[in-house]
C-alpha cells in the first residue's frame, strides 16, 4: 500500500534562493548534470543494462530507499550522483585473473585503480610465500574455509557484512550459517556506524530505529541535523528541504563546520533550485568537536528555564524527567561554555527554536555517533526531544539517518555480534526460541564485534576471517595496527564484487578471494530497509553476468552444511522468498516481507510513526529520560581538535580528488582562517598534524570551522585515530583526536 503523499508548494520562493547567478555558475558545488554525462560514458559499454538498474532497481547508494527513481516521499524523478558513481560497480565486466599472478604490481594501486580493473570472476586463492593468487574452484574454496573452520574453536573465528548494496536476505542467510558454526561472531557496518543510536534509543524508548518518515520532514516547523551532512551523503535529502523550507520549516546545523552544502544547494531536478539554487540551513551552530552533549545539555537547562516544555507530554508519557531536570539545572554555565566551545546564549537561542516549535525533528549521524560518547551523545538529543513532546505524532521525530543502502537492515537481520534477528539481545532465553524456529540451538553468548576482531587478530588468536566487502585496512583507526593484524590471520576469506586492498596483504596461511553477484543480479530478487523503517523489494535484472559470482547467502549457507553436515537440512532455502517467508517468522515486525515479490512492493514496518501517541514499547509503556555528564577535556598548549570527515567518495571509496562541495583535497587541513593567521600560516601552506598515535601531511585550507578545531578527511586521516578510544557500551571507534601542527618548509608539500 502507498503512503498519500503531503502536498508542497510549487510556488517559486526567492527568499529561499542561494544565488541569482543562473545554475550557480562560477559557485563551488557539484555539476550533477556533468553527473549524468559521466555515468552514460562510464557505463556506454553496458547502457542499456545500467538503465535497467537504475529505472527498476532499488538504489544500492544511501539509504533514503527508491524504488527505480520514484519514492514514497515526493513525486518526481530522484537521482543522485552518489547513485550514479556507484552503478558502474554494477555494470562492469570482469578483471582479467591474471592481474592477480603477482600482485605486488598492484600494490601502489589506489582503490579506484582496483575497482577499475573489473569485478571479480571467479574464487582465487593464495598461500604464503606465493607471489600472487590462482584460480580454484568453488568446491575446493570452500572446502579450504571449512576446514579452517571445523579446526578452530568457535571463539577464534570472525565474519563481517559491509552495507555495500547488501541485501536484508544475505544478512539474514548469513546470521543463521554462522550461529550453525558455533559463533555469534559475526557483525556488520551497522556497528561502526550506528550502534550508539541504537543503544539509546532501545533503552530510552524502546525502539532502535527512525521513530519518524521522510513525509514529516514535509510537515515540520523544525528540523535539526546534528552531526550530519545529508547534501553529501544522502543528496537526495536536500531536494526534501527544498519543499520542506517552502512548507515552513525551519533548518537548523549543529556542527563544527559551517558545511558548504547544508548552507546552499542546487537541487538538479528542481527548476527553480537548478537555477538559483536553495538556501538550506536559516541557523549554524558552531560547536567544539565532542561538544554535543554540553551544548545539548546547555539547551535543555534553557528550555527548562523559560518553560519551554511539554509538560502534559512528559507527564503523560515520560519517566525520569525530574532528575533529570535537576541534574541539568545543577550545572554551571561556565562548564558548559568550555566543553560545548559555544556561549550560553546560543545555547538559548537554540532553546527558543525548539520551543516556538510545534513540531520538530532531530536527525543526526556519524559526528554524533563515532565518539568515545556516542551513546551519551544520542542521550541528549533523545531528552531534549521527550522534553518538547517531538515523538509519535506528525512533523515529529527522531531520525539516525543512514548512509547505507543495506545497514538498517543488517542489525535486524541479526549480523551482529550482540544481537539475533529482531535486534533481541544474545541470552540463553532468546537462544532457546531461535532453537525452536531453526531447528538447532545458536550461541548464547555475544561474539566479537568488528574492532574486536582487528584485536583478536593482532593478539595472534583469530583463525579465520571471513569479510563481506568492506576494507578494514582503510575504515578503522591505525592503518598499520590493523595491517599487521590482519597478515597475522590463518584464513582470510575475502568476499566482494571487486578487488580491495586488503586482499593484496600477505597471507597468515592463506588467503581466498570469493566473487559476489550484486543484489540486481540475485535470482528471485531481495530486499532492502531504509531509513525511515521501508521493506523495499529489489528485483533481478537482466544482463551481462560475471564469471562465476554466487549471492552471498547462497555461499555462506553451502559452507555452513560444509562445517555442520548434520544440519544440512535445515540450513537450505529453494530461492530468496524462501527466506524472506522464514524473516516473517523469525522477526515479527518484518511481518509482510514475504508478500513482496515484484518491483514497486514495500511496506513500512510499524507505520508511519514508532511510539504512536507517545506509546513506547518499554515495560512501563512509557519513555525514559536518561542523566548525562559532562566529561571537560583539557587540551595542552597549542593542540587542536580534530575531526574526520567525508568528501567526495562512498563510505571508504574515494571518487574524486577534489570534494565539489568544499573545494578541499584529499589531504586538505580545513581550518579557521583567525587559527591560521595566528600562526602566519596561509591556503596551500604544507603542515605535519601528529599526535602520539601518528601523523598526517597536509595543506591548509581555510574554512568555517569552529577555532581551535580542523577537519581531515576520511580515510586518509586514520593514522591520527587511537584505535582503543570506543564509544562506551556500543564498541563505536572514534573517529576524532587531538593533534598539535607545525608548519613545514614549502619542499615538503604533500
Amino acid at each position: 500500500m502507498n503512503p498519500q503523499r503531503t502536498p508542497v508548494s510549487k510556488r517559486w520562493t526567492p527568499g529561499n534562493w542561494a544565488s541569482l547567478k543562473p545554475f550557480g555558475i562560477g559557485e563551488q558545488r557539484p555539476n550533477n548534470y556533468v553527473e549524468v554525462l559521466r555515468a552514460v560514458f562510464e557505463n556506454r559499454d553496458e547502457l542499456a543494462y545500467a538503465w535497467r538498474i537504475l529505472r527498476d532497481g532499488v538504489c544500492d547508494g544511501c539509504a533514503l530507499g527508491t524504488s527505480g527513481m520514484r519514492d514514497w516521499t515526493l513525486e518526481g524523478v530522484h537521482l543522485c550522483n552518489v547513485r550514479l558513481r556507484l552503478l558502474r560497480l554494477n555494470t562492469l565486466g570482469p578483471l582479467n585473473p591474471r592481474v592477480l599472478e603477482d600482485v605486488s604490481a598492484l600494490a601502489a594501486l589506489s582503490g579506484e585503480k582496483l575497482r577499475e580493473l573489473g569485478r571479480l570472476p571467479y574464487p582465487m586463492l593464495r598461500r604464503r610465500g606465493e607471489r600472487g593468487f590462482r584460480r580454484v574452484s568453488w568446491d575446493d574454496a570452500l572446502e579450504l574455509a571449512a576446514s579452517h573452520i571445523r579446526a578452530a574453536s568457535p571463539d577464534r573465528l570472525g565474519f563481517y557484512l559491509t552495507s555495500r548494496g547488501i541485501p536484508n536476505e544475505a544478512y539474514y542467510a548469513a546470521q543463521k550459517a554462522v550461529r550453525a558454526m558455533g559463533t555469534n561472531s559475526i557483525d556488520n557496518a551497522a556497528r561502526v556506524c550506528h550502534s550508539p543510536s541504537t543503544t539509546a534509543l532501545k533503552d530510552m524508548l524502546g525502539v532502535g530505529a527512525t521513530t519518524c518518515s521522510y513525509q514529516d520532514w514535509l510537515q515540520s516547523d523544525l528540523i535539526v541535523f546534528i552531526g550530519s551532512n545529508v547534501a553529501n551523503n544522502q543528496p537526495v535529502a536536500t531536494k526534501y528541504l527544498h519543499y520542506a523550507k517552502k512548507n515552513g520549516a525551519r533548518i537548523v546545523v549543529i556542527n563544527s563546520y559551517r558545511e558548504p552544502g547544508m548552507e546552499r544547494y542546487w537541487v538538479p531536478s528542481v527548476p527553480e533550485s537548478a537555477l538559483f539554487g536553495t538556501r538550506i540551513a536559516d541557523d549554524f551552530f558552531l560547536i567544539d568537536t565532542g561538544g554535543d552533549v554540553a551544548f545539548l545539555t546547555g539547551t535543555f537547562k534553557c528550555l527548562m528555564e523559560m518553560n519551554g516544555v511539554d509538560r502534559d507530554f512528559i507527564q503523560t508519557h515520560t519517566e525520569g524527567f525530574a532528575e533529570t531536570c535537576q541534574a541539568a539545572q545543577a550545572l554551571d554555565w561556565e562548564a558548559l561554555e568550555q566543553e560545548s566551545g559555544i556561549a550560553r546564549g546560543a545555547m538559548r537561542e537554540f532553546a527558543a527554536l525548539l520551543a516556538s516549535a510545534e513540531r520538530g525533528i532531530l536527525v543526526w549521524s556519524m559526528g554524533i555517533t563515532q565518539h568515545t560518547r556516542g551513546v551519551e551523545n544520542v542521550r541528549a538529543i533523545v531528552n531534549l526531544a521527550l522534553a518538547r513532546g517531538y515523538l509519535g505524532r506528525e512533523g515529529c521525530g527522531l531520525m539516525p539517518i543512514r548512509g547505507h543502502s543495506g545497514v538498517q537492515g543488517g542489525a535486524e537481520m541479526g549480523a551482529y555480534a550482540t544481537a539475533f534477528p529482531g535486534g533481541l539481545p544474545v541470552t540463553a532465553e532468546h537462544a532457546t526460541r531461535l532453537a525452536e524456529l531453526w531447528g538447532f540451538p545458536p550461541p548464547s553468548t555475544p561474539g566479537l564485534a568488528a574492532p574486536d576482531m582487528v584485536d583478536a587478530a593482532a593478539d595472534g588468536a583469530l583463525d579465520v576471517l571471513f569479510s563481506v566487502g568492506g576494507n578494514f585496512l582503510e575504515v578503522l583507526p591505525d592503518p598499520k595496527h590493523v595491517r599487521a593484524a590482519l597478515e597475522r590471520v590463518p584464513l582470510r576469506v575475502h568476499m566482494d564484487i571487486v578487488l580491495s586492498g586488503q586482499m593484496l596483504l600477505e597471507p597468515g596461511e592463506a588467503v581466498l578471494l570469493l566473487p559476489a553477484a550484486t543484489r540486481y543480479e540475485t535470482p528471485g530478487g531481495v530486499t532492502q530497509t531504509s531509513t525511515e523503517r521501508r521493506v523495499i523489494f529489489s528485483p533481478e535484472i537482466p544482463g551481462r553476468r560475471i564469471g562465476e559470482a554466487r549471492p552471498e547467502w547462497e555461499v555462506f549457507l553451502d559452507l555452513a552444511r560444509r562445517v555442520r553436515p548434520e544440519l544440512a537440512e535445515k540450513l537450505q532455502y529453494e530461492d530468496t522468498a524462501a527466506i524472506r517467508a522464514e524473516i516473517a517468522r523469525v522477526v515479527p515486525y518484518y511481518d509482510g516481507i514475504q508478500h513482496l515479490a515484484r518491483k514497486g512492493d514495500q511496506f513500512q514496518y510499524g507505520g508511519r510513526h514508532l511510539c504512536a501517541g507517545g506509546a513506547c514499547p518499554t515495560p512501563t509503556g512509557k519513555a525514559r529520560f536518561r542523566l548525562v555528564t559532562l566529561a571537560p577535556q583539557i587540551l595542552p598548549e597549542g593542540a587542536f581538535l580534530l575531526s574526520t570527515r567525508r568528501g567526495k567518495q562512498f563510505n571508504s571509496m574515494v571518487h574524486e580528488p577534489t570534494d565539489q562541495l568544499t573545494g578541499a583535497k584529499r589531504f586538505a587541513i580545513l581550518m579557521n582562517p583567525e587559527d591560521a593567521q595566528q600562526l602566519d600560516l596561509c591556503d596551500a601552506d604544507p603542515v605535519l598534524l601528529r599526535n602520539e598515535h601518528g601523523a598526517f601531511h597536509g595543506h591548509i585550507q581555510t574554512a568555517p570551522v569552529k577555532a581551535g578545531n580542523l577537519q581531515v578527511h576520511w580515510p586518509e586521516g586514520n593514522t591520527l585515530l587511537d584505535r582503543r578510544r570506543r564509544a562506551e557500551g556500543a564498541g563505536v571507534p572514534d573517529y576524532n583526536a587531538v593533534v598539535h601542527l607545525e608548519k613545514l618548509p614549502q619542499k615538503q608539500k604533500a
